[in-house]
């Protein structure tokens, strides 16, 4: 009589373990582990001269695993119920730091709630959410005006993030955003209309841009009218992009990183130390795993088994490319610099954590995939 009672005592805690710790997709982990590898050896050598950074890289990693273990407990249902409770938070905490955020280097992004976090990486997963659920909630019946008002969704947090001033983060908070509308089924005429409207807007754009973003845009063109000034960030990241070669230095033997000629070179622009320390071949590696990643998280949204579902993972999984983009394309001196991290290369707090949350997602999207709406 013990034996088999034992047995399923064992067998009810083997599933149990396999329903709720063994949950992450095999692909999507494997994956992120590598690129967290690479980002590990690279951050250990930026942060030589910085104590305690790589204790707190490592730290923020293990949060980081807890977090996508939870939002991969978590079935797109809830989440979609989430999805307006987020928003409207995020909205409000944007609303706080408005009105007594913190203040650094010119800027009020920051909120002391007793720890202190930056409420715009909310709404880079809080935005694409809502929109799901807003475009769920009208599947098969979605009209002109709901574009519309997808767009006033858009809006009101990138105007927040942009007041602060933002203008990476805003960039990226409005092109999630717009992943969701265009995967929605915006049509490829009004595509087209708003980018030749945009085109046009351009001197409009440029006379409400502040002093410090239309100097990041003329640095652009030409770096070496400030060499040691506003342009010595790009001229000093694509130095070390080229020094490294073919091979790269060796990991460690980054002359640009380590006698600090590289700012920013634990966060935004650690892909120089990247490229100086393991060069062209490196960078290959780096972006066949981002490729790789990026095709598993639309193979995912390709299969998921409602609107919701596929919106949300298309929306992560292309936001993801956009910042790995973005952050390759300012550090190589081909896009203005604006504060975008390297995916899970990076050291940072607050982005590392909203990144592991979007991967949970996506996982939790695949995981519930066999799921049939009623």
């Amino acid at each position: 009589m013990m034996m088999p009672m034992a047995s399923g005592g064992r067998g009810t805690m083997r599933e149990w373990a396999r329903r709720r710790l063994f949950i992450f997709d095999r692909t999507l982990l494997i994956l992120v582990v590598l690129i967290l590898l690479l980002g590990c050896l690279t951050v250990s050598s930026a942060a030589m001269d910085f104590p305690g950074r790589f204790d707190g890289h490592l730290r923020n990693i293990a949060i980081g695993i807890v977090v996508m273990w939870m939002a991969a407990n978590v079935p797109p249902q809830k989440l979609m119920q989430l999805a307006v409770p987020l928003y409207t938070l995020g909205v409000l905490l944007l609303v706080a730091v408005a009105l007594f955020g913190l203040v650094k280097n010119g800027s009020r992004r920051w909120l002391n709630i007793g720890v202190i976090i930056q409420p715009s990486e909310i709404m880079k997963l809080a935005l694409p959410l809502t929109l799901a659920w807003f475009f769920q909630k009208r599947e098969g019946m979605i009209r002109s005006r709901d574009f519309l008002l997808a767009a006033v969704i858009v809006a009101v947090p990138v105007a927040l993030i942009l007041r602060q001033p933002d203008l990476g983060t805003s960039t990226l908070v409005a092109a999630s955003g717009f992943v969701v509308i265009f995967l929605a089924g915006l049509s490829w005429r009004l595509i087209i209309g708003l980018g030749v409207a945009g085109v046009a807007s351009l001197p409009l754009v440029w006379s409400m841009l502040h002093d410090y973003q239309r100097n990041r845009v003329m640095t652009l063109i030409d770096p070496t009218s400030d060499p040691l000034g506003k342009g010595f960030h790009i001229i000093q990241s694509t130095i070390a992009i080229g020094s490294g070669g073919l091979l790269g230095k060796g990991w460690l033997n980054g002359t640009q990183s380590h006698l600090e000629f590289i700012p920013e070179r634990t966060t935004d622009f650690i892909f120089a130390v990247y490229s100086e320390e393991f060069g062209l071949l490196g960078n290959g590696v780096l972006v066949v795993l981002y490729m790789l990643l990026i095709g598993r998280g639309m193979i995912i949204a390709a299969n998921a088994p409602t609107l919701f579902a596929r919106l949300l993972a298309g929306a992560i999984t292309l936001t993801m490319f956009v910042y790995a983009f973005v952050n390759m394309g300012m550090v190589s001196g081909i896009l203005p610099v604006v504060g975008v991290p390297l995916p899970f290369i990076s050291y940072g707090g607050t982005a590392f954590v909203t990144l592991s949350l979007a991967i949970g997602m996506l996982m939790s999207i695949q995981r519930n995939r066999k799921l049939v709406q009623t």
